[in-house]
């Protein structure tokens, strides 16, 4: 069964949609967050518990799938629904992001990228109809274009070469997909260039794509107001009838924005590494549970959660098995993280519903980041 997206309201005042996505008898609610499950699981979790979280889409990545245990296992299995027991969406990036972390610029050429495998230092090399082929067998529900992901402080000669390779590779992409019950997304890049996401994005709707994703915005910035220049430069020049993605985007006032600029989709490792780490989210802000003020605070991480950590757990438990280095600890916090940024996507539908989006996001606004935080 393949995805069916529909477009139900929009802002009067911004660039906020409300939609929902169609898979099966199921439907979800969009803008929504979407976990990232690196090797087909969210790390920690079942799929079960990623489900009670009030998960829709989830993600697993084609580069580390490729490597292991290889597409080829994972298609003999059934696909990544039956090898990783999910029944909801599934999203597949390109491999694009890690290969070109690791490849070197010299290594980039219009057939493809070579690289190092990280495992085993083997030398790979990957294309774009070899990205496709790899997510066919996976049979994800949305596959991802292979792209270039040029650094942010790329120059604008750079970028626009990058781009023009881009485009070409997600023509060929297209060409070779094969997978009928799959979603093919292309992606728009630019950086912080107006007039080069302008065409990037142009030119990949010309070539014609289930969705389109903003790519480059998760790359290092010099700041946020880049990020949401970005947003709104590859928005308003993409089909409203289609989903539009942010890649890499977690950070809870990112969200918001993007959202005000026409995002329907985001994805980040970060509810998970934070939790890893000890870090919970909070309507008040994040907060770090190895801080010794938590060893006796006998309440939950946050009181209106209605997340399984927060229903039977305190902070001072959770304290003490992060202390501990006890996985069950990074477990609660991820259920809680994860479930935070849905119910944080659900605030922000509802403010859709009322138009009330940009108070509800100076009110979140004064209440995560504090007085200090400047609203762009």
């Amino acid at each position: 069964m393949k995805l069916e997206y529909t477009l139900i309201q929009k802002s009067k005042r911004n660039s906020a949609r409300l939609g929902k996505v169609k898979y099966g008898d199921k439907e979800y609610p969009t803008p929504m967050f979407m976990p990232v499950g690196t090797n087909a699981t969210v790390k920690t979790l079942s799929p079960e518990e990623v489900k009670e979280t009030g998960t829709g889409i989830c993600l697993a990545n084609t580069y580390h799938l490729w490597l292991k245990p290889g597409e080829d296992v994972v298609n003999k299995a059934g696909g990544l629904h039956k090898f990783m027991n999910y029944d909801g969406p599934i999203l597949t990036d390109s491999g694009g992001f890690q290969v070109f972390s690791l490849a070197n610029a010299k290594d980039i050429t219009e057939e493809g990228v070579k690289f190092k495998n990280f495992e085993n230092g083997d030398t790979l090399f990957l294309t774009p109809e070899k990205s496709i082929e790899i997510q066919n067998k996976l049979d994800s529900d949305i596959a991802m274009s292979f792209d270039e992901c040029p650094p942010a402080s790329a120059n604008h000669d750079y970028m626009q070469k990058s781009i023009e390779r881009t485009i070409r590779w997600a023509a060929r992409g297209k060409a070779v997909h094969s997978n009928p019950n799959q979603m093919l997304f292309g992606i728009v890049q630019g950086g912080y260039f107006e007039d080069l996401r302008k065409y990037s994005a142009e030119k990949t709707v010309e070539i014609g794509f289930d969705g389109y994703a903003i790519g480059g915005v998760a790359n290092d910035h010099e700041s946020k107001e880049h990020v949401f220049e970005e947003f709104a430069f590859s928005t308003k020049y993409l089909p409203e009838d289609k989903l539009r993605y942010a890649m890499g985007i977690g950070d809870p006032i990112d969200l918001i924005e993007g959202v005000i600029r026409g995002v329907d989709l985001f994805d980040c490792v970060s509810p998970t590494r934070l939790a890893r780490h000890g870090h919970a989210y909070t309507m008040k802000g994040k907060i770090n549970l190895k801080n010794s003020k938590y060893k006796e605070d006998f309440t939950p991480i946050e009181d209106d959660c209605d997340c399984y950590a927060c229903q039977h757990y305190t902070k001072a438990y959770i304290k003490h098995l992060i202390s501990c280095d006890e996985t069950f600890g990074a477990r609660l916090l991820s259920i809680h993280n994860i479930r935070f940024l849905h119910r944080l996507m659900a605030n922000i539908r509802d403010n859709i519903k009322t138009d009330t989006l940009e108070e509800y996001r100076d009110k979140f606004v004064r209440e995560y980041y504090g007085d200090n935080y400047e609203i762009k």
